[in-house]
């Protein structure tokens, strides 16, 4: 089922069960992906969905440490509840031995020594980790690490 309709569907019970939080992040969640559809002028497929997922999860991410750095508790409680819904709609996040696992394979591929070769590397690596989420910087320092180590 497209995200789309399954966000619409988990509103319309939100809504039902008078769940103001749930709602406000799924609407969220909703008119990110249509505003990216509308400026695109493409329909959404499963990895433009993640991308636009990741987005607000890093949004969230920032939102909270400002928050948090301003002594604003609640707002950043609030945020971290919407990072919880929006987290659910995406896919399991790639474990440490998997991660390890594709990096190992994808310098064997590419048959990389140095940093220099470090682009081609992270492309195999994302390309073995491809529907599990993976933060991008980290893997990249994991990468690099590997590499110059």
């Amino acid at each position: 089922m497209p995200l789309l309709d399954q966000i619409q569907r988990d509103m319309t019970a939100a809504m039902k069960a008078r769940d103001e939080a749930r709602l406000n992040a799924l609407r969220l969640i909703k008119a990110a992906l249509k505003r990216h559809e509308v400026d695109t002028g493409k329909p959404l497929d499963a990895q433009t969905e993640l991308k636009v997922l990741n987005t607000l999860l890093k949004q969230r991410q920032e939102a909270i440490e400002m928050f948090r750095q301003g002594g604003r508790a609640d707002l950043a409680e609030k945020e971290e509840a919407e990072r919880k819904i929006i987290e659910a709609y995406m896919p399991a996040e790639a474990t440490e031995a998997e991660i390890e696992a594709a990096i190992r394979a994808a310098i064997e591929e590419t048959g990389a020594t140095s940093a220099k070769q470090m682009g081609a590397v992270m492309k195999a690596t994302q390309a073995k980790l491809a529907g599990k989420r993976v933060d991008g910087k980290a893997l990249s320092e994991k990468v690099r690490a590997r590499l110059s180590g």
